[in-house]
Order: structure tokens, then sequence, then C-alpha cells
């Protein structure tokens, strides 16, 4: 009886097997039941040392993926596995939950897996600050900045998100909106959204726009569910908003079928903007404006930064990613 074999009796992947075997937590419930009880059935006896050379080998490079809905990172990761595949490198991708800590997942994987290195895609830089210094493996941050926290194995990549936000907001004076609606995110100061706050408020105060974060913006997790949710609460309490920037594409659709379903046209009667530039936004109706993070950009320059610091131990490159504001249908211009 092998894994193949267990992998068959309980229709689940090989892969999906190796996971459940190895008590893996990116595995549903229903399929780990569904595994173990073939297991049992067959009284299988997983190779414990095959295990542990496997373990002590070190050979694939990981992903950690914060947020398992995140279409953007969705992007990101079958990017990355291409890179990574064309240079000869496996890897492991494992989804967290948006507020679970991606410092403790990864230190214990480090333990366990030994992995050459560490892609994180998405962090709270609190939880760096704070845990990473045991981690000792080359590690790349992407879509979040690692430059002030000094660690000699942590590169960075990412976009201006202060800038991206500020022109976001100058695009939407320019057509003739003064009362713009924020929705999505976490104002924690360490968090990727907390710049793209920032930086919406500071474009509002230069251009003498009206922006109070309590009345005006309304903080939800990544999810179209949430977001509409946070739409709903916010047009209620701001009901003279005339556009809604969200912080994702996500979130943009679903503001905008919740102001479909209390009445209101997009763009006709509010203009909605997101942030992102996945697939799905120019495929909405109306086509999504939005803010569009280079993928393939970010998953180049972070593959070659991890790679070089796991073959030569180079040092740590952080930088800037450039974006594009993509104007599709959901702004209208104001009379």
């Amino acid at each position: 009886m092998t894994i193949k074999d267990i992998a068959r009796l309980s229709e689940c992947g090989v892969a999906t097997v190796s996971r459940v075997l190895n008590d893996h937590p990116d595995v549903s419930e229903e399929t780990r039941r569904k595994v173990l009880a073939v297991v049992e059935e067959q009284g299988f006896q997983p190779n414990n040392n095959a295990k542990h050379l496997k373990q002590q080998a070190g050979t694939s490079i990981v992903i950690i993926v914060k947020g398992i809905i995140n279409m953007l990172f969705a992007d990101l990761v079958e990017k990355l596995q291409t890179l990574l595949r064309e240079a000869g490198q496996d890897t492991a991708v494992y989804y967290i939950d948006e507020d679970a800590d991606e410092i403790a997942f990864a230190l214990q994987l480090c333990r366990e897996r030994k992995p050459m290195g560490v892609v994180f895609l998405g962090g709270d830089l609190e939880l760096f600050q704070a845990g990473f210094a045991p981690i000792t493996v080359p590690c790349v941050l992407l879509t979040n900045t690692a430059r002030e926290l000094g660690f000699r194995n942590l590169s960075s990549f990412t976009i201006d998100d202060g800038q991206a936000a500020r022109q976001v907001v100058e695009l939407l004076y320019e057509k003739g909106h003064r009362n713009i609606g924020l929705v999505g995110g976490n104002w924690s100061c360490t968090q990727i959204s907390y710049r793209r706050l920032t930086g919406c408020r500071d474009a509002c105060l230069r251009l003498g726009l009206p922006f109070d974060v309590d009345r005006q913006c309304e903080p939800c997790r990544y999810s179209m569910p949430e977001a509409y949710a946070a739409t709903k609460v916010l047009l209620e309490r701001c009901p003279d908003l005339t556009a809604i920037f969200a912080i994702s594409d996500v979130m943009a659709l679903g503001a905008i079928r919740a102001l479909c379903d209390l009445g209101k046209r997009v763009p006709e009667d509010i203009s909605v903007v997101g942030y992102d530039g996945i697939v799905i936004g120019q495929y909405s109706l109306p086509r999504l404006t939005t803010v569009r993070q280079d993928t393939q950009q970010l998953a180049e320059r972070g593959v070659d930064a991890l790679l070089r610091s796991i073959q030569r131990r180079s040092p740590p490159v952080h930088e800037l990613v450039p974006f594009h504001l993509i104007e599709g249908e959901s702004v209208a211009q104001l009379d």
C-alpha cells in the first residue's frame, strides 16, 4: 500500500494526501476525514524515514499566501510557480487567513520542512518586526515593503500604494467628484491598506476635499460579501457620496452589487474605482477603473532576488514596481 493507493481510494490527489499525512493546515476538514478514513481502513503506515529525509532535504521553496480568496495573489502564485519551475525549483503553496500570523506559520514550516526559501504574499509588518528574526533562510515579501525592517535575508517588492491612491483621488477630482468614500482594509499603520488610506487622505486634503475617516471610510476584509455589507453601511451614513474607492477589485465588485441592490446605477448615480487590476474587473459590467499592479514584474523581481540570495547570499533588495491607473467605465464625468 502506497500513498498513490490512498489517493486513488480516497479520490484525492497525491499532493492532497501528502498534506493530510503531514498534518498541513491547508486541507479542508471534509477532505482530511475522507483521507484518514481510507488510511485507517487500509492500515496504512507512512514511511517516517522517507518523510524525515524529505524534510531534511530542504529542496522546495515555500509560498505563503495571506488571504484565501485574494485574486491578485492567485495570479501571483501562478506566475511564481511558473518562474520557479523554469528555474528547476519545486514549490509548496500554503494559504492562511488574512488575519493569521504569517511569521509564526513560516517559522513552523522552516522547522518542519526546512525549505530553501520563503515567499510571502502580503504581510503585516508588525508581525515581521516582532517575530521574523529566527527565520534564517532567504525570504521575499511581495506587495508590502520591508525596507525599514533591516533584515539581511528579507527582500521586498511592491508598488507605491500611497501614490497610487493619490492618483485615484486626483482622477475623481478631475471628473468633478467632491464627496468620496473609501471601502475596505485594515487601518493599522503596518498594513498595506493603511498606505492606501493615507494616500487618499493626503490627496483630499491637498485638493480641499472633505475627508473624515470615521464618516467616509468603512473597513472590511478582502472579500465581496464583506465589501457588499460595508458599502451599504457607508451609503447609509454618507448618502451624499458621488464616488467610492474600494481598495481592491474584489471589494469594488462587492460594492457595485450593493449599489445595484440599493437602486443605484454605476457610474450614472455613483462611481466606483478598484485596485489591483485583476482580469475579472475588465469583464465586469461596467468595466472597472482600477490601479493595475504588474504581477509579472512583481513575480520576476521576487524570484530573481530570492534565487540570488539562495545561490550567492546576495544582500536584500527593496524596490518599487510601476503601477498603472486604468480608466474603465465605472467612473462618470460630473457636470
